[in-house]
C-alpha cells in the first residue's frame, strides 16, 4: 500500500510539472497586447502589400485615360408611298399631282470605348462606335465630358479617330508597336461594357494573349487580320477601348467577339494589334483618311476544281490569272495569263478576299512580292503598285 500511494504521488506531481511547464512556455510566446497588435499590424501591411501587383499597378495608370464615348447617329430615312405606283399614271398626277415620297430624320444612339493617345486630346475608338457619328460626347472617369469631332475613321480595320479641345493635358496611353505580343503574356481590357456607367472608372477584365495572327473575312466591309485573341471578357460598349499589357502599354484595341446566339463573351474576344493600329492612326491624322487607291491592272477569279485540273494543280486555291492591263504594274512586274497567286509577302491566298485583304496593308508605289504558281513552276514576282487613277 505505500509503494502503491508513492506511484500515484509521483504521477500527479508530473503531471503538475508537465501543466506548469506549458503554462509558462504559452505565456512567453504570446507576449504583450502591444506586441500582439504590431504584429498584426505587419501582417496586414504584408497583405495589403502582396495585394499590389502588376496588373493593378497597370489598370490604376491606365483608367485616367480611358473614356465612354457617347454617339448620336442621324440618319434621313424615306418612307415609299404604297399608292405611288398606281398613282403615278400620267392621268391620275394631272389631277392630284406628282406624289413625292416622305422623308424624315431619326436619331440613333451608340456607346463604346475609347482611350487618349495624347496629352492634346486625340482619341481612338472603333469605326463601328462613332465612324459615322453626327455628335459624339466623350466622358473621362473623373466626370468630365468634351464633345469630340471625328478626324479620319477606316472602315475596313475597324478604327476612327477623335479629337477633343480639353484645354489643358490629359492623361494618355502608349502604344506597345515595337513588337508583337507573346501568347500567355496577361492582356488587360478596359471599358465600359453595354454602356451602363457613366462618369465611373472603366471596368477591367483579365485574361491572356490566346493567340495572334486570326484572320476573318471580309465582314461588313472589314478587314480583320492579325488579330490578337484573348480570354479576357470583351463585351458590348468595351469595343474601342484599350487591351493592356502588365507594363500597361496598348497592345490592341478591343474589336470584336464570337458570340454564338449573342449569349455575350465566351472567351473569344479581338482586338486590332498595336502594330497595325499606329499606322492606320498616323495616317488618319495627317490625311483623315487611308490611301488604299493602290492599282495592280490584274484580274483573275478563284481556282476551282476544273481549274486546278487543267493546270495540274494539288488543290483548287489560289487565284487564277485571267487578264493583265498593257503596261500597267502587273504586266511591268513579269504576271503573265494563266498564272496562279497563291501567296503575298508570305501570306497564303486561297481566294479574291484573301488577295485584297492582303493588299490593304499596303499603299501606291509600296513593292510587294508575290508567290505565282507557272506552268506548275514556283515563281517569284516583285511589283510596285501603282495607283488608280492612273
Amino acid at each position: 500500500m505505500i509503494s502503491f500511494r508513492i506511484s500515484i504521488t509521483t504521477f500527479l506531481l508530473l503531471l503538475g510539472c508537465g501543466n506548469s511547464a506549458n503554462s509558462q512556455e504559452h505565456a512567453d510566446t504570446t507576449g504583450t497586447g502591444t506586441e500582439v497588435s504590431a504584429t498584426v499590424a505587419d501582417a496586414n501591411v504584408s497583405i495589403s502589400q502582396s495585394r499590389q501587383t502588376a496588373i493593378t499597378a497597370a489598370v490604376a495608370n491606365a483608367s485616367p485615360a480611358v473614356v465612354s464615348v457617347n454617339v448620336i447617329e442621324v440618319q434621313r430615312v424615306q418612307v415609299r408611298d404604297p399608292f405611288s405606283d398606281l398613282l403615278s399614271d400620267p392621268w391620275f398626277e394631272q389631277f392630284f399631282g406628282r406624289r413625292r415620297s416622305r422623308e424624315y430624320e431619326r436619331q440613333l444612339k451608340g456607346l463604346g470605348s475609347g482611350f487618349v493617345i495624347s496629352s492634346d486630346g486625340y482619341v481612338v475608338t472603333n469605326d463601328h462606335v462613332a465612324g459615322r457619328g453626327t455628335k459624339i460626347t466623350v466622358a473621362f472617369p473623373n466626370g468630365e465630358t468634351y464633345d469630340a469631332s471625328i478626324v479620319g475613321t477606316d472602315q475596313p480595320t475597324d478604327l476612327t479617330l477623335l479629337k477633343i479641345d480639353a484645354g489643358k493635358p490629359l492623361p494618355f496611353l502608349e502604344f506597345s508597336a515595337e513588337e508583337n505580343p507573346v501568347v500567355g503574356e496577361w492582356a488587360i481590357a478596359l471599358g465600359n461594357p453595354f454602356g451602363l456607367f457613366e462618369a465611373s472608372d472603366p471596368t477591367v477584365t483579365v485574361g491572356v494573349v490566346s493567340a495572334i495572327d486570326r484572320d476573318f473575312s471580309v465582314q461588313d466591309g472589314r478587314v480583320y487580320r492579325d488579330m490578337i485573341q484573348t480570354d479576357a471578357s470583351i463585351n458590348r460598349g468595351n469595343s474601342g477601348g484599350p487591351l493592356i499589357n502588365a507594363i500597361g502599354k496598348v497592345i490592341g484595341v478591343n474589336t470584336a467577339i464570337i458570340a454564338p446566339g449573342g449569349v455575350g463573351s465566351i472567351g473569344l474576344g479581338f482586338a486590332v494589334p498595336a502594330t497595325r493600329a499606329v499606322r492606320i492612326i498616323e495616317e488618319l491624322k495627317t490625311t483623315g483618311s487611308v490611301d488604299r487607291s493602290y492599282y495592280t491592272g490584274l484580274y483573275g477569279v478563284d481556282v476551282n476544281q476544273r481549274i486546278a485540273r487543267a493546270l495540274g494543280l494539288q488543290a483548287p486555291t489560289g487565284v487564277f490569272v485571267q487578264d493583265i492591263d498593257r503596261d500597267s504594274p502587273a504586266e511591268r512586274a513579269g504576271f503573265r495569263t494563266y498564272d496562279v497567286i497563291v501567296a503575298i509577302e508570305g501570306e497564303a491566298v486561297s481566294n479574291r478576299n484573301d488577295f485584297v485583304a492582303r493588299l490593304y496593308d499596303f499603299r501606291p508605289g509600296d513593292a510587294v512580292r508575290f508567290d505565282v504558281v507557272r506552268a506548275g513552276e514556283p515563281v517569284q514576282l516583285s511589283m510596285s503598285l501603282g495607283r488608280s487613277n492612273q
